[in-house]
């Protein structure tokens, strides 16, 4: 008689239970990135550089909006923190150091190809330690304001900076293999860092600031549009002149935590 239960029981199929479409627009965002990373390997091959660089920044907008969606329609998963974190690894990992390679490391020697899989090596540590993060427990409220290290989209816009500034400038200078190189350990150096660096995610507009917080958007917009890589690489560089700023404001969160005397809010 067990056996035939066992038997009957292991005939049947688990269904998967219905889900909204809601809830999987996130992971079509996901996928849409991860289809951009891979796309930005493609134009590399085919020495399309412009539209390679572009791919990734497309990537780096759907990889920013799956997670705030989810949150939005309630559609986070375990899942789509997993699909996420992996998608992250091949858009902002494997093809920004793949476009290098190609573009000023193939005749560079080994040396150039350990540096290569060093950065991607270094992108696949730093999201292993966020994945880590997230389940953590315990952890201070004011810790959601800051990441630890470079996160990934702004890795692989930062190691990519070399290409970005060659668009403007010409590739006399910022192609030479040593120039990339510097970038690649720079960077990767930076991913797998303890630095604190400022996490925009649960950034709250003040009301009285909405207005100009709109218009702001709207001109960096127009400006984007008008001028992209001059756009990009500016962009870039303040979020490099930000990290020591972003040190001194974890420094600051971390003596009023140990001090047990939380900060007072602003207005």
């Amino acid at each position: 008689m067990a056996k035939a239960a066992g038997a009957g029981t292991k005939g049947k199929r688990r269904r998967l239970p219905d889900m909204p479409f809601n809830r999987m627009i996130p992971n079509i965002l996901t996928l849409l990135a991860l289809a951009s990373g891979l796309t930005a390997m493609r134009f590399a091959f085919q020495e399309r550089w412009e539209l390679s660089v572009f791919a990734i920044a497309v990537a780096a907008i759907f990889d920013a909006l799956d997670g705030r969606i989810a949150r939005l329609l309630k559609g986070a998963s375990k899942f789509g923190a997993e699909l996420d974190s992996l998608s992250d690894f091949v858009c902002f990992g494997v093809a920004p150091a793949m476009i290098l390679y190609l573009w000023a490391m193939q005749d560079a020697g080994r040396g150039a190809w350990v540096l290569v899989m060093l950065f991607a090596m270094c992108c696949g540590l730093r999201l292993a330690r966020f994945n880590v993060a997230l389940e953590g427990e315990g952890a201070p409220e004011w810790k959601a304001h800051f990441f630890t290290g470079v996160p990934a989209p702004a890795g692989a816009g930062l190691v990519l900076l070399p290409m970005i500034l060659s668009f403007q400038v010409g590739d006399a200078f910022f192609r030479s293999p040593w120039v990339v190189s510097a970038f690649l350990f720079g960077t990767g150096a930076l991913l797998v860092s303890a630095i604190p660096t400022f996490s925009f995610k649960k950034l709250v507009v003040p009301r009285q600031r909405i207005l100009a917080t709109m218009l702001t958007v709207a001109l960096v917009i127009a400006f984007i549009a008008s001028v992209p890589w001059l756009s990009l690489s500016i962009i870039l560089g303040i979020y490099l002149i930000s990290m020591p700023f972003s040190f001194r404001a974890h420094a600051r969160y971390e003596r009023g935590e140990d001090s047990g005397t939380p900060e007072e809010p602003e207005g």
